[in-house]
């Protein structure tokens, strides 16, 4: 089929319901379905069914099926016999919360179109993240319907509630129902482009560990000068502790830590020079000049294919108005490591754990707290799919697509190549400047155009 001319049939029935596209978006978007909120548990049902009766009315086998959380959506068409690859595509239909609602210009569930400096945008929560990016693919369907009176065969859609809230039930709903989720290739759009105009396919992720230390001494808050130079500080210990945990050349020095951790491929290092990253650059973005971090690493190099340990949050003792000469009774920092390669989560954190555990004295405690991990997933580009979507997108941005790597985590990608055992190509097309997870969350429509003829170039090339 990738060579078939009615691939412009499709592309020129995507044009014609642009307009009808953009008002299904808006709809969509109207539905606050935030996850993380139990008092809008009956609103993220409400999008669920909504997504499910859109799908059914194309001819998909639709269902919303249910978790021991919020429900997923799970779309089929039937095989045809013809050996064509089977795909599953994801995405998710829940929102983050909106706060701080002051922030936002308009009503976040009352989506708008504004004219930007940047071209036009649909602006609301979820326009980009990810209700937006996963429209894409359902209007690619729609319209490759209307030219060919079917929807393309051996498509699952799979369409998650709960990925804003840590995606809880999807691994135990994935592992119940296996069998059925058998595919040959599985699609994400939850990702964005290079640059604007440029699309990528991100073909690795860093994984995550993050854990929260409380370190505790005295049984009270104690006067500093009466106890100042003798009584253990729980702030200096944890201090000292994560102070150690980095030397002057930005290397972390825990046991084991860079075991798994893999160097670039001399053709991966070439495509991401060619990029033309300029790290002080991307750092003025955020009123910043100067790039930190390992000695001797390209500045992708450190946001895509280097291990970090961050300290995201550090508190203890008083910190309101005036002043308070007190050695706290606790301290506490919330701390987390992205990790690269066949890196273990666990074992850094055993480390992680073992080396706080070393700089506290006997008298005093610490104890940890989990918050969550997830590995590293790299995709194999060696696979003649990711050669076909990339030509693909070349077609329909007139640019080179480029295979990146991504700083994030998206731990459904490592989930459906350890329980489906296949490869995932993370194509999306957000903007950096999209403010997802933040107040005026927007999407730019050209993605949303552009995006869905991607998806429909992206399954001619496919089938």
């Amino acid at each position: 089929m990738a060579n078939d001319t009615r691939l412009d049939e499709v592309l020129a029935a995507l044009d014609a319901g642009q307009p009808a596209a953009l008002d299904r978006l808006k709809t969509f978007l109207r539905i606050p379905s935030v996850s993380t909120d139990p008092a809008y548990a009956p609103e993220v049902r409400r999008a669920a069914g909504w997504l499910r009766d859109e799908l059914a009315a194309l001819g998909f086998a639709a269902e919303v099926r249910e978790t021991a959380g919020h429900p997923v959506v799970v779309a089929r068409t039937a095989p045809d016999g013809s050996g064509a690859r089977r795909l599953l595509f994801y995405g998710h239909y829940d929102v983050q919360p909106v706060d701080p609602i002051g922030l936002w210009t308009r009503d976040p569930f009352d989506p708008v179109v504004e004219d930007t400096p940047d071209g036009p945008v649909i602006r609301g929560r979820g326009a980009s993240d990810d209700k937006g990016q996963l429209m894409t693919f359902v209007e690619a369907c729609r319209a490759w319907k209307s030219a060919h009176g079917a929807l393309p065969a051996g498509l699952t859609l799979l369409f998650e509630g709960e990925e804003e809230s840590g995606s809880p039930n999807l691994m135990p709903f994935l592992q119940a129902n296996a069998a059925e989720f058998a595919t040959d290739l599985a699609l994400i759009c939850d990702t964005g482009m290079y640059a604007d105009g440029r699309p990528a396919i991100t073909t690795q992720l860093r994984g995550l560990m993050g854990e929260e230390i409380v370190v505790r001494a005295a049984d009270r808050d104690l006067h500093s000068g009466m106890f100042g130079g003798l009584a253990a500080n729980p702030i200096q210990i944890l201090a000292n502790a994560l102070a150690g945990i980095k030397d002057a050349d930005g290397r972390v020095t825990l046991p084991g830590f860079y075991e798994g951790v893999e160097e670039l491929s001399n053709q991966l290092r070439a495509d991401w020079d060619d990029l033309g990253f300029d790290a002080g650059e991307y750092l003025s973005r955020v009123g910043l000049r100067h790039p930190v971090g390992e000695t001797g690493r390209t500045g992708l190099e450190m946001v895509w294919n280097r291990p970090t340990f961050e300290i995201n949050g550090i508190s203890g003792g008083y910190a309101g108005d005036g002043f308070k000469t007190v050695l706290p009774a606790e301290a506490r920092a919330k701390v987390s490591c992205r990790l690269v390669g066949t890196q273990d989560p666990e074992a850094i954190r055993a480390a992680l754990q073992a080396h706080v555990r070393a700089h506290v004295p006997e008298d005093c405690s610490v104890e940890f707290h989990p918050h969550g991990s997830s590995q590293a997933s790299r995709m194999d580009v060696s696979d003649p799919a990711f050669a076909a979507a990339r030509a693909a997108l070349n077609a329909e941005w007139g640019r080179d697509a480029a295979f990146i790597g991504m700083g994030g985590s998206i731990p459904v990608a490592g989930d459906f190549q350890r329980l489906l055992d296949v490869d995932v190509m993370l194509i999306g097309f957000g903007r950096d400047n999209d403010r997802i997870h933040s107040p005026n969350e927007k999407y730019n429509l050209e993605s949303f155009a552009k995006g869905a003829r991607s998806w429909a170039r992206i399954l001619a090339a496919l089938r």
